[in-house]
């Protein structure tokens, strides 16, 4: 799973039939910068490109979501979608203490 920040949604003219009515979320994923900033500046966007994820949790813009990429996203449905990214998980903390030595 990876973290990212909901920076937008998309509208669709045309459909797939299995997913009338799904929701889609533009998502920026974190990078190691966002970690070692901490929670004091707001996420923002990332250097890497975005990606549109299909979400049934009820993600919002600013919201940070873990999204699952690749062939497990289409895993929880009975007969597997067209779909890239789901949203796994709301997330509402992240606690970044990293290893020094």
């Amino acid at each position: 799973m990876k973290l990212g920040t909901v920076i937008g949604r998309v509208t669709l003219s045309v459909t797939s039939p299995k997913l009338e009515g799904a929701r889609w979320l533009i998502v920026s994923p974190f990078t190691r910068e966002h970690f070692q900033r901490g929670s004091e500046t707001p996420p923002g966007m990332s250097k890497d490109p975005s990606l549109v994820v299909y979400d049934n949790l009820g993600g919002d813009l600013g919201h940070t979501i873990g999204y699952i990429e690749g062939r497990e996203a289409a895993q929880p449905f009975e007969t597997p979608p067209p779909i890239d990214a789901i949203n796994a998980a709301l997330v509402d903390d992240i606690f970044y203490n990293p290893f020094n030595k």
